[in-house]
């Protein structure tokens, strides 16, 4: 076998993407809640950077208002029980109930529970130890003969405690499954009906599913009454852990711009004032021109690269948002004046095309972020929406008021015969819209609608 060395030369065109370039298009998608993360953290990594953050004027509002002296009396007052709190306004008032709420944990408000019933003080700790093993729905998953090898207790005592748990708040808690948290609210309730329990054993996807026909024929009974006891059932939880804190707190959306209505005319005001204004430290340009220290001068270079990259990128950012939303207020014009009723169609290509931009640069930056308008606070992207063609008058009308119209039409409906797909489709069609069955159908299904045989009602 012979080896055979040799160079060639190739010319290759490829786009190579600078560090500023990548980090122009990671700040472009953040989220202004990220941003800030993003901010906060190059600022504690970067000495080179400067932040200064100003309070915006709704926040200034609020700290003006909080008078922290006032706050004492609340906590200082003797005759404090005979307090009336109806009186204060938590605009202008600081209520005491702000100092005493607390999230409280289905596992926690199960301990508190056991605690007060003052049982014995061994079967109150087996009862401890099975809290802990509840899921995220609220059940017990656990096998008797499982909790008395793992903590080393009788079955008497296990089954004890275990029925302890199951008499506590909130019904149905400590279920093996789904079909046994049903039974012991049901029993929590008073109903004893043995048919209910039957069908819960033996017909619950059918109950899913609203063929009441199919169990009304196996149990003997009528569909009227088959319906009545699965209506029942259909107000039961199958969640008993719903409506408790789960240790996760709640987001608040941060709007990156608000438009505003000024004698007719729509202004974008982005909301500069959540961000830090960042700026370099002009102590560290001393270093570099001096140039006394190799390393700290390319310490500090590097350094300042990485600070005017983020200036830069915010400034890109900010920019491009505000062409964006300038495009989208000239198109969406009926919408911000007349309402949701009024949103015509709309897609990224339109605007990309209208602002000399590429697609998926719209797309980032429009990416998790929200304008406040005079009416609420929306989501960028929801304003993005395809259109369906009325027939009369070659007009496209957007989606979302198509899913809205279908809404209504099954709302008003006579639910002993309800409108199937294609009922709907005719109606529609008659309204002048170009929509076939299967679109009907899917628009349907996102709304989250059930389909006219699982509609209908005896």
């Amino acid at each position: 076998m012979k080896l055979d060395y040799s160079l060639n030369l190739t010319q290759d065109q490829k786009l190579i993407m600078t560090q500023a370039m990548q980090l122009s298009i990671r700040l472009l998608q953040m989220s202004t809640f990220e941003l800030k993360e993003y901010i906060d953290k190059e600022f504690s990594e970067n000495p080179i950077l400067e932040a200064q953050y100003v309070k915006s004027e709704e926040e200034q509002k609020i700290q003006d208002r909080i008078n922290y002296k006032e706050m004492i009396k609340y906590l200082e007052f003797d005759n404090y029980g005979s307090q009336n709190y109806s009186s204060y306004n938590e605009d202008s008032d600081i209520s005491p109930f702000t100092f005493i709420s607390n999230k409280k944990s289905l596992k926690e408000y199960l301990h508190e529970q056991i605690v007060d019933l003052q049982n014995d003080k061994y079967i109150n700790s087996i009862c401890d130890y099975l809290i802990e093993n509840i899921d995220e729905r609220g059940y017990l998953p656990m096998d008797i003969k499982d909790i008395c090898r793992e903590i080393n207790v009788t079955v008497a005592q296990a089954e004890e405690a275990l029925s302890i748990l199951k008499s506590l708040d909130p019904p149905g808690i400590a279920a093996k499954d789904l079909k046994e948290c049903l039974k012991l609210q049901l029993k929590r309730k008073g109903f004893y009906d043995e048919r209910i329990y039957y069908i819960i054993e033996n017909h619950l996807e059918n109950l899913a599913d609203n063929k009441y026909i199919v169990i009304a024929r196996e149990m003997n009974i009528a569909p009227q009454e088959a319906q009545a006891l699965g209506d029942i059932i259909k107000s039961l939880e199958p969640k008993p852990s719903r409506g408790f804190y789960t240790g996760e707190d709640t987001k608040y959306v941060i709007p990156d711009a608000y438009i505003r209505n000024i004698n007719g005319e729509y202004y974008i005001v982005m909301n500069d004032d959540v961000l830090p204004k960042l700026s370099v430290n002009s102590m560290y340009k001393e270093i570099i021109k001096e140039d006394k220290d190799k390393e700290a001068a390319e310490y500090v270079k590097d350094k300042l690269n990485s600070a005017m990259f983020l200036i830069k990128g915010i400034e890109s950012r900010r920019s491009t948002l505000y062409k964006v939303l300038e495009k989208i207020i000239e198109k969406q014009r009926d919408y911000f004046d007349r309402g949701e009723d009024y949103l015509k169609p709309m897609t990224l290509k339109d605007i990309a095309q209208e602002i000399d931009m590429h697609e998926s640069t719209v797309s980032r930056a429009i990416k998790d972020k929200y304008i406040l308008t005079e009416r609420k606070t929306i989501k960028i992207r929801d304003l993005f929406v395809t259109g369906i063609q009325k027939s009369m008058s070659n007009e496209d009308v957007a989606t979302s008021n198509i899913k809205k119209k279908i809404k209504e039409l099954i709302d008003e409906e006579e639910k002993s015969k309800p409108l199937s797909d294609q009922a709907l489709c005719d109606i529609l069609n008659a309204m002048q819209f170009e929509i076939s069955r299967r679109t009907v159908a899917k628009y349907r299904e996102e709304l989250g609608i059930k389909s006219s045989s699982k509609r209908k009602r005896f």
